[in-house]
């Protein structure tokens, strides 16, 4: 596929949508967006399989008050799930650069230009931010260590600070060229979100190590300027949800090493669970002997999270190893062919 077909120097900015329980979110997230410092080219809402959210969608910027046609609203034209519905903005996409926002999180003015300053490097074929999680409470809860923030989808400790090379972005505060899907193809379903109540993930990870290996000159950045602030419901400051999230990681991490191999799969986790989590476990101790609030709850949650990720990574693997489960990772369709599926 031609990579310059029907595209142009702007940025397509993808948010996926599934439920109307987000709609004041949905709003945020595409006014957000409407307000870069650095404009839009566009901004595609994929609806995942919820004609009446796609319904509503379509007459709030279609046909009504926020009429416009700088968005434009699309059916998921594939499975039920996250993968599903990034590829198909990626078909639809008409900038030369695709960028992804979550659809309860509000992007910084000047998120995009961060992330146009970066591909100025022809080399660049991915940039990701810096997300802040937005607490439901108002404040962190003491037990929650900064270095599993991945639970609820934002930063953690332990990654590079400013702009720094990196093996992986994070799905939800994301950017590519839109020549990166043409050499690596899309998001692989099976491995992410799918409407299961397990709350899966990495496929932004299978993703970014595919690419590496089908373009090994490429280079994939963060950049911490890139800011957006992601809202994490009361649900998910848990302890509950905590366990849940790092044993479904595990699933997950075994299906990358299945789709990537093994050390690549893993490059990243090694150090991270031999020098970051550590040193997470004694400052948490730490902080408990200075009689600092949540010092020993946090040194505890790294221990268990530890624990549940590799008992999840284990039995995905077996899993794996006995054909139970299974993902696929095609090409992304060529723009040419991509359904219109707004209004």
């Amino acid at each position: 596929m031609s990579a310059d077909v029907g595209t142009d120097r702007g940025f397509s900015v993808v948010i996926c949508v599934y439920t109307e329980d987000r709609w004041e979110d949905i709003l945020a997230a595409v006014g957000s967006v409407r307000d870069q410092s650095r404009p839009a080219r566009e901004i595609l809402l994929v609806v995942d399989h919820n004609e009446r959210l796609r319904a509503r969608l379509t007459a709030r910027f279609t046909d009504g008050a926020d009429r416009t046609e700088e968005v434009r609203v699309l059916a998921n034209a594939g499975p039920r799930g996250l993968s599903s519905g990034r590829n198909t903005g990626i078909a639809a996409a008409r900038g030369e650069f695709v960028a992804f926002l979550d659809d309860d999180a509000v992007a910084e003015r000047d998120w995009l230009r961060y992330f146009a300053e970066a591909y100025d490097d022809p080399r660049v074929m991915a940039v990701g931010g810096r997300t802040v999680p937005a607490w439901a409470s108002g404040r962190r809860p003491d037990w929650f260590p900064e270095e599993f923030d991945w639970v609820v989808g934002c930063t953690y400790r332990g990654l590079p600070p400013g702009r720094a090379r990196v093996r992986n972005v994070l799905g939800g505060n994301a950017s590519f060229r839109r020549t990166a899907f043409d050499a690596a193809g899309g998001f692989a379903t099976g491995i992410g979100r799918d409407g299961d109540r397990r709350p899966l993930g990495c496929e932004e990870t299978e993703l970014c190590i595919r690419l590496s290996q089908a373009l090994p000159d490429a280079v994939l950045l963060i950049d911490d300027r890139s800011v957006i602030h992601h809202k994490v419901p009361s649900a998910r400051e848990r302890f509950g949800y905590f366990r849940t999230r790092t044993y479904a990681e595990g699933l997950s991490k075994a299906l990358v090493s299945r789709s990537v191999g093994a050390s690549a799969g893993l490059e990243a986790e090694r150090r991270y669970t031999t020098r970051v989590l550590p040193a997470g476990v004694v400052r948490g101790l730490r902080d408990a002997l200075l009689g600092r609030p949540g010092g020993a709850g946090r040194a505890g949650a790294i221990v268990t999270g530890v624990t549940t990720a590799a008992v999840g990574y284990v039995r995905g693997a077996l899993r794996a190893r006995g054909g139970g489960a299974t993902f696929s990772s095609g090409p992304i369709p060529d723009r040419r062919d991509a359904p219109e599926v707004a209004a």
